[in-house]
């Protein structure tokens, strides 16, 4: 059939989203695994990590995360997300991992302006509270029960120390959620970059198998937060990666880099 106007394409239009058009992964943005299957895909183990950056022209400042992250902000400045499958023996395993704060120490990623692998995270520790203190030692596994919140200090290469809020949001055989914002503003050269929990991560790992997990990480700077840092997504890109590797026992500073 010959369509003769414009009218008859945008009727043509709303029918085919009437009867079921798929809504483009774009459109929809990143969605963890709550119950659903994740966007994007995990890729096959020993794949590499499936890694994207969303854009804001796609997504528009109205973009609501999942309620499953708890977080309840709309909007955001960078969005990055990560979906891989790796290997890893059990839940307590990882729990330990998590909580070992002081392994941060030394967290290599590429310096997109240096254009060299650089260390991100110069020094972290526990802390008994929010405030700073002179640190106590790594979390434990028994500390790690969901719902539980914890505290460690990170000392940032660029920006200096900050207090990072770690949240337990699930603990089970087969799944564990971290939350992990700032506490505290976060500065740089005296600028405040991000208030506090304007700097935003979340991770959930999956058990697939014996000793096979999925791993799903999303990081976001709020909408609210310094515009400085709009157009740096490649930058956000490699700290993320970083974070990442790490946890999943990745070298960090493995080439290739993954944005230069």
């Amino acid at each position: 059939m010959l369509i003769r106007n414009g009218r008859q394409i945008v009727l043509l239009t709303l029918l085919c989203v009437l009867l079921g058009q798929p809504v483009s992964n774009a459109e929809v943005g990143p969605r963890p695994p709550c119950g659903t299957d994740t966007i994007p895909p995990y890729p096959s183990l020993g794949e590499p990590a499936t890694i994207k950056v969303w854009s804001k022209s796609e997504l528009a400042d109205s973009w609501s995360p999942s309620p499953c992250t708890g977080w309840s902000s709309s909007g955001f400045t960078t969005l990055v997300s990560i979906t891989a499958r790796f290997r890893k023996n059990g839940t307590e395993d990882l729990l330990r991992h998590i909580g070992a704060v002081s392994q941060l120490r030394g967290l290599r990623y590429w310096s997109v302006t240096h254009k060299e692998w650089q260390t991100l995270i110069v020094d972290a520790y526990a802390l008994t509270g929010d405030q700073p203190s002179r640190g106590r030692g790594d979390f434990e596994p028994s500390e790690m029960t969901a719902g539980s919140v914890l505290y460690y200090e990170q000392v940032d290469n660029r920006s200096g120390r900050a207090i990072y809020r770690l949240h337990i949001l699930e603990v089970s055989a087969d799944r564990i959620i971290v939350e992990v914002e700032n506490a505290s503003t976060i500065h740089y050269l005296l600028l405040p970059l991000f208030r506090p929990a304007e700097l935003q991560s979340i991770y959930f790992l999956d058990r697939e198998s014996q000793d096979t997990w999925r791993y799903f990480g999303m990081t976001r700077t709020a909408r609210s937060a310094n515009r400085v840092l709009v157009g740096n997504e490649s930058s956000a890109v490699n700290r993320a990666v970083a974070f990442y590797r790490h946890m999943v026992g990745i070298p960090t500073n493995q080439e290739p880099p993954t944005a230069r």
